[in-house]
């Protein structure tokens, strides 16, 4: 399937935030459900009882985002994470995006790659309007700004890969350099340096917990790696970038040109 860059949707901030929360769990998680640009949030057993993930479009608007979530009942404290370079995401595009106009053609031809990424390029003439090679320059020019990605993408659970976890690092060095590192392992999905209460944040899964414990034991053997946090993700209540999701068109306020700083 076609998978998205996030910067083309305005979305070039990450935030991951832990949350301290006092009473029920669950509550907490309905409220982070409901919030639009909460793309990811689990409640998870470790040091913090739940987690989320946000992307916006600035820092002016993540500072509102995270006092809207300290409003939420039962949240008593929470920490953030600010992304610097996403280096892997298994939903998100994390090549370089450069600077493309991205028009209503474009997207429509974007939406139809995220349904059927193997969609000929008659095809996608045929649903757009356009000749052939008309239809296929455009492809090839998203392509190439990093607008969009074609790939396979494979649902975990599909294949029993039900154990998952995320881990915050400290590191000594180059923390891009051990984020890419990282990205080159079997199992870790996600992988991002950045600021805050750790040098790189990520997420791993696994077919079972044997596997998911050799992984993260590689991970703490990194010479360059000095403090190592885990946490289990006991229960998924939102992940907007799930396979059977289909994204809905941004509108003409997204159909922008696309800054070369989007963050994966």
């Amino acid at each position: 399937m076609g998978v998205l860059h996030a910067g083309v949707m305005g979305m070039e901030v990450f935030g991951h935030i832990s949350l301290r929360v006092s009473g029920p769990v669950r509550p907490v998680m309905e409220a982070l459900a409901r919030r639009e640009s909460v793309t990811f949030a689990a409640q998870t057993a470790g040091r913090f009882p739940a987690v989320a993930h946000v992307r916006v479009g600035h820092d002016a608007e993540l500072a509102a985002e995270l006092a809207r979530i300290r409003e939420i009942t039962g949240v008593v404290g929470a920490e953030v994470f600010r992304g610097d370079e996403i280096v892997k995401d298994a939903y998100s595009s994390v090549r370089v995006l450069r600077d493309v106009p991205v028009d209503p053609l474009d997207w429509r031809l974007v939406h139809r790659l995220q349904v059927d990424g193997r969609a000929s390029y008659a095809e996608l003439a045929r649903h757009v309007g356009l000749s052939q090679a008309a239809a296929r320059s455009r492809v090839v020019r998203l392509i190439d700004a990093g607008v969009v990605h074609v790939t396979a993408l494979i649902e975990p659970s599909a294949v029993g890969a039900n154990e998952h976890l995320g881990f915050g690092l400290r590191c000594r060095g180059d923390a891009s350099a051990l984020a890419a590192r990282l990205a080159t392992l079997a199992g870790v999905s996600f992988a991002a340096t950045g600021f805050g209460r750790y040098d790189v944040v990520g997420g791993v899964t696994a077919t079972d917990r044997s596997t998911l414990v050799e992984t993260l034991e590689t991970i703490r053997g990194y010479p360059d790696v000095t403090y190592a946090e885990s946490w289990e993700h006991l229960s998924v209540t939102k992940e907007r970038h799930q396979i059977d999701d289909r994204p809905r068109d941004p509108g003409p306020a997204a159909l922008r040109t696309a800054s070369p700083r989007g963050a994966g």
